[in-house]
């Protein structure tokens, strides 16, 4: 008789170990191993329990077509997705507890049935009473959604075999489910796997789209198996800060579609509400006098997006000034306080540095060098900057500013809020681009700097380098 044998699991990354630790070697967490038996991540047959086949191999070119989709009736869903759902795909939504991941699915679920498609919800963490209460809420309560509660994968898909395939399947949330074919607790990495694995599976072989909801760990991650995202054909992150109204689908993994794009939502008593515009969010409440605001022109997506980028810079009692950084990266902003003080004169060592992206937006692009730089040079001069511009550019090491992609979109969504003039890279919109707004070419940072010197007087000690 074989004798058995165990296996030890980080529950945070999946590492498999010989013996157990209290400390995961991998990810540093502590009291995350487990032992599971053989069979775990990691684990494979002694040997093949068939001989394999030979399959067939096709030419690279051949007959193509478009996937078929799905609408799911929300134009900001539909968008993040590529255009709808992909039938037979299987998608993992990803968010903070109560960000609203349950209730933007309840939405699209009831938007479908309502259509005429059989749409399934499976809750896995509440009871049937608990969705129909917030299905009340959203005044979704007469949409034709089947609804269960069940943790078990065999005895979900068995429930889905035995009646018409569905054309959309929400299982919320895969941590919550198990399956027989593995001897593990729920929540554990070979669970999690598993249970993935088999509704993946039934999507590809029914042709029903399948919605996984995933918890995520204290750093943002979808916690579990990495391997979990790389089995779906989409992953979505659903971002957004509790003490505001707004919130962000973001596609960071798309078979069918873009990556990095993003539909925006607010969150209401009623709901989630689809924002059409949402540079109008951002800018709303903006203050037109105030030092140290500069509007940035950037791109999330395909989508061009107007945010307010602000900065504040004050006398450091400190030996060590202070750099804290809100929504943007902060080696970026290092960078661009090296580049200002090396190539443009300005000096930042006894200041406290402050930045911050207003409206809880993270922004990633590197087009926001000029835009932070345009901010910091304002607060430290004391001075306010046209509030009918916008700023975009990188800005290299060098000190000089280099143009960046999609700037007609950029030049035109602004346009579009009312402003009319724009300080860009020069050389970097071709001619008719600029959609009728005056755009001020710079190549250098020091032009720049001195372009907010020559505005007025300052309050502070700002030096333009020749």
């Amino acid at each position: 008789m074989a004798r058995r044998t165990s296996r030890y699991v980080c529950q945070s990354c999946g590492t498999v170990t010989s013996r157990w630790a209290g400390r995961c070697e991998s990810c540093g967490e502590w009291n995350s191993i487990v032992e599971e038996g053989d069979g775990g991540i990691g684990a494979g047959p002694a040997k093949p329990k068939r001989k394999g086949r030979v399959i067939d191999l096709v030419p690279l070119a051949g007959e193509t077509r478009e996937a078929p989709r799905i609408a799911s009736g929300i134009s900001e869903l539909d968008r993040v997705t590529g255009g709808g759902f992909v039938t037979g795909s299987a998608l993992l939504v990803g968010g903070d507890p109560g960000i609203g991941k349950s209730t933007l699915l309840l939405q699209a679920a009831a938007a479908l049935a309502a259509r005429g498609h059989r749409v399934v919800y499976v809750s896995g963490e509440e009871a049937t009473g608990q969705v129909r209460l917030r299905a009340e809420r959203l005044g979704l309560a007469e949409a034709p959604v089947a609804l269960g509660a069940e943790t078990s994968v065999e005895d979900i898909l068995a429930t889905l075999d035995a009646g018409p395939t569905p054309a959309l399947v929400v299982v919320d949330s895969v941590q919550t489910l198990w399956t027989d074919s593995v001897e593990s607790a729920p929540g554990t990495v070979t669970q999690v796997r598993a249970s993935a694995q088999a509704l993946v599976r039934y999507a590809k072989t029914t042709g029903a789209t399948v919605v996984l909801v995933g918890h995520v760990t204290k750093d943002g991650q979808i916690a579990g198996p990495r391997v979990v995202e790389h089995m779906v054909d989409a992953v979505l992150y659903f971002e957004g800060d509790g003490a505001r109204q707004f919130r962000i689908l973001r596609a960071v993994k798309n078979r069918f579609g873009p990556t990095d794009e993003i539909g925006v939502f607010e969150m209401t008593g009623v709901g989630l509400v689809e924002v059409k515009n949402p540079s109008e969010l951002f800018l709303g409440d903006r203050d037109r006098t105030s030092p140290g605001a500069a509007v940035f022109a950037g791109l999330e997506g395909s989508r061009p997006l107007l945010v307010e980028i602000q900065a504040l810079v004050a006398p450091s009692p400190l030996g060590t000034p202070r750099r804290a950084v809100v929504g943007c990266d902060q080696n970026r902003l290092a960078m661009v306080i090296a580049v200002l003080e090396a190539r443009a004169g300005v000096r930042f060592g006894t200041h406290d540095v402050y930045i911050n992206v207003a409206g809880g937006l993270k922004v990633g692009e590197p087009a926001a060098d000029l835009a932070i730089a345009a901010a910091l040079v304002s607060s430290l001069a004391g001075l306010a900057l046209p509030h009918d511009c916008v700023y975009f550019g990188e800005v290299s090491l060098s000190g000089a500013v280099r143009p960046v992609a999609q700037s007609a979109a950029r030049l035109k969504e602004a346009g579009k809020l009312g402003f009319a003039r724009a300080v860009a890279p020069k050389g970097g919109i071709e001619p008719g681009e600029s959609g009728g707004m005056a755009v001020r070419g710079v190549e250098t940072l020091a032009e720049l700097v001195a372009g907010i010197a020559a505005g007025g007087a300052t309050r502070g000690n700002v030096a333009t380098a020749d």
